[in-house]
């Protein structure tokens, strides 16, 4: 999972606002399944997306010279290839995605656990510790003070891998409580409401619904290029607003959540845009196939 990018368009009207896009995103997303991109399909849907020649000349560059791509001749000519499958870059984890579609469908109950992360690293070795923070709270836990988070769900594994990998299990403390007490605020939905930020996370799923119906409106008229645009402004859209999502469990939620309206509608945007085309699908349209093949399974 990435952090998601800043936004500085939240005062646009929802009808004219439009998913910021990176141009490096961009080009992984255009990568097919023999792992090369068309430099004149490129350009093509960079200028659609209103990025000029030369952004995109640039932006080619840098990759070539990160080795992430290696490229066979000059401009709208030219055909890139990834040095690395670069779909890591477009969206949220698989495995997270297709448990927040589970939890949407009612699949993965709340067993009532909420799990303690506590670990106190020594100033000597800040960086170790500044990267298991970050590491608890990407996962989805939420600070209850300092040196103590608390999850809904079990990441107990992918937090032991983290502070290993950093050195610090053994400064680590894992712990389960069924009965969490934050003051005199016991109430499981109180509780999840006081630590975790859930206006701003429906901020950014009301904008992906928003994207998501005008995507429907449009996706099954699109041609091949505008079609294009259409998937790589979701995804980067949908993983806006699912990056920071730390997944709370629907009995911890408010009903109607936004959340789940939000992926559903960013799911049937998806099957239209993949029964569209007929031509050579990029790689972004797999991922997001067997994604949510996976969780309608």
């Amino acid at each position: 999972m990435t952090s998601a990018p800043t936004d500085h368009r939240d005062d646009a009207p929802p009808a004219d606002r439009r998913p910021e896009v990176p141009t490096r995103l961009l080009v992984h997303a255009l990568v097919r399944e023999d792992g090369t991109v068309d430099a004149g399909e490129l350009y093509a849907v960079a200028a659609l997306m209103g990025m000029s020649d030369q952004q995109v000349r640039l932006c080619v560059r840098r990759l070539v010279e990160e080795g992430r791509f290696t490229q066979d001749g000059r401009g709208r000519k030219a055909v890139l290839r990834a040095v690395a499958d670069p779909t890591g870059a477009l969206a949220p984890d698989a495995a997270y995605v297709r448990h927040a579609y589970l939890q949407d469908a009612g699949l993965a109950p709340w067993d009532g656990v909420w799990h303690l992360y506590g670990f106190a690293v020594p100033e000597s070795r800040r960086a170790a510790r500044d990267g298991l923070r970050d590491a608890i709270v990407h996962l989805g836990a939420a600070p209850v003070h300092g040196g103590l988070y608390a999850c809904a769900n079990d990441v107990d594994e992918l937090v032991e891998t983290h502070a290993r990998h950093l050195g610090v299990l053994s400064s680590v403390t894992f712990l389960t409580s069924t009965d969490l007490r934050v003051g005199e605020v016991t109430d499981p939905v109180a509780l999840a409401a006081a630590l975790w930020p859930l206006a701003r996370i429906a901020e950014r799923h009301e904008r992906l619904a928003d994207f998501a119906e005008r995507c429907l409106a449009r996706a099954e008229h699109a041609d091949g290029a505008h079609r294009l645009v259409l998937a790589v402004e979701l995804a980067a859209e949908f993983t806006r607003a699912m990056t920071p999502d730390p997944l709370l469990p629907p009995e911890l939620l408010p009903r109607p959540w936004v959340g789940a309206r939000a992926r559903e509608l960013a799911a049937r945007c998806w099957a239209v845009l993949l029964a569209a085309g007929d031509e050579p699908s990029p790689r972004l349209f797999r991922l997001y196939a067997e994604v949510l093949g996976e969780a309608e399974g």
